[in-house]
């Protein structure tokens, strides 16, 4: 055989075998199956793929991009650290954790970018619980704004279909902190718990929404302001009372106040319920660098569209006793670390967003970790390791 035949051969080879190499390593999830029981390998796809499974609504970007320049140094792509006895490295480290992506910033400086799971810098990843630390900014924006009057008014002012409810006498202070009492099931692995089954459809009369008479039904465990109980029900009703407020969508809400304004580089996606509201507390598809710019705008302070100590408040413990099974500060959607003087967003299957204001760091992690095994170590070592690094060597 001629080597011009032996060229041709071996592209034909290649482009029969692309169909198969593509199915193998991207299989979406099929139509209506519930995203808490997606199998690793549709998590890897369709966590960036999530508009192509779930109706969304679209974050617009403005014509300005907020700049993320390289860092001069150090450089943390050898960083070595260990935890529980096993020594990890930053590849070794995502592996373990099934991590699609890792971003670290100090002083809005990229020190560090990693990719893996087949993601690239322009794909999205779904943010689950991230996105309830962006609803609790948008809600302290609509109290900016006067659309809101204070967190200390009672829920039902702006849902009044929750009137009669366990959530009489629940502020928008006790909602925001996951103190509202009222009972919930949080358990991702029941598809029988609340949470599953707010996730798939419910049944609503016509002109209603099904979060909001879902909730409405859940009756009252302790009462409002007792204990913390950590409640995505919460979250949803809290996105609810956001639109009622302001008469936006979330989406057109937060491209007006931080995606157009701060220069966020793409459109982003809210995932919506089936009557076509967001999430509240989950499922914002964004860039890596994007996630990274809105811990850059949160650490910067907010840039105007928050009311004086608004961060303060919402970035220190509001419970009055430690979050169940986690024994860790609440703050407003956002989870404290007090020791560190630092914050997180957090979502589910290795979604993160730290951010440490007094060494100017934020850190970003998205994951995809199995529903049939528990994440991997390091995380904890790596995030003090960086912090190291970065406050010796900048």
């Amino acid at each position: 055989m001629t080597a011009r035949r032996l060229a041709v051969a071996a592209l034909l080879l290649i482009l029969s075998a692309a169909p198969a190499m593509a199915l193998k390593t991207d299989v979406l999830p099929p139509q209506g199956k519930n995203i808490l029981t997606w199998t690793a390998q549709e998590q890897e796809a369709g966590y960036r793929r999530i508009p192509e499974v779930y109706p969304t609504r679209v974050i617009k970007r403005g014509s300005r991009v907020h700049a993320l320049p390289r860092a001069a140094g150090p450089d943390l792509s050898g960083l070595k650290f260990s935890e529980r006895g096993v020594d990890y490295t930053i590849e070794s480290m995502m592996a373990a954790n099934h991590m699609s992506g890792l971003l670290v910033m100090k002083d809005g400086k990229i020190v560090l970018e990693r990719y893996a799971l087949g993601r690239t810098a322009e794909d999205r990843w779904v943010s689950f619980s991230i996105a309830k630390s962006v609803t609790s900014t948008l809600i302290g924006a609509a109290v900016k704004d006067g659309d809101i009057k204070s967190i200390d008014e009672p829920v039902v002012k702006y849902i009044p279909d929750l009137a009669g409810s366990a959530y009489d006498g629940v502020s928008i202070r006790n909602l925001i902190s996951m103190t509202s009492g009222v009972r919930w099931n949080e358990s991702y692995n029941d598809v029988r718990s609340d949470v599953a089954q707010v996730v798939d459809r419910l049944p609503a009369p016509p002109g209603k929404n099904g979060i909001v008479e879902y909730m409405k039904g859940r009756p009252r465990e302790v009462p409002p302001g007792t204990r913390f109980l950590y409640n995505t029900g919460d979250t949803d009703l809290a996105g609810v009372l956001l639109v009622n407020a302001t008469h936006k969508t979330m989406a057109q809400y937060l491209s007006e106040k931080i995606w157009k304004p701060y220069g966020m580089e793409k459109d982003a996606n809210w995932m919506l319920d089936y009557w076509g509201q967001e999430h509240g507390g989950c499922c914002i598809s964004m860039t890596l660098r994007d996630y990274g710019r809105f811990g850059q705008f949160i650490l910067e302070g907010g840039h105007g569209i928050l009311p004086d100590g608004w961060l303060a408040t919402a970035t220190t413990n509001q419970v009055p006793a430690p979050a169940t099974g986690r024994n860790q500060p609440y703050g407003f959607f956002w989870w404290i670390q007090p020791a560190q003087k630092s914050f997180q967003a957090q979502g589910i299957k290795g979604q993160l967003i730290h951010i440490d204001p007094i060494q100017q760091i934020v850190i970003v992690e998205n994951g995809a970790v199995p529903n049939d095994g528990p994440p991997g170590g390091g995380k904890n070592a790596f995030l003090t390791a960086v912090v190291a690094a970065l406050t010796t060597k900048l």
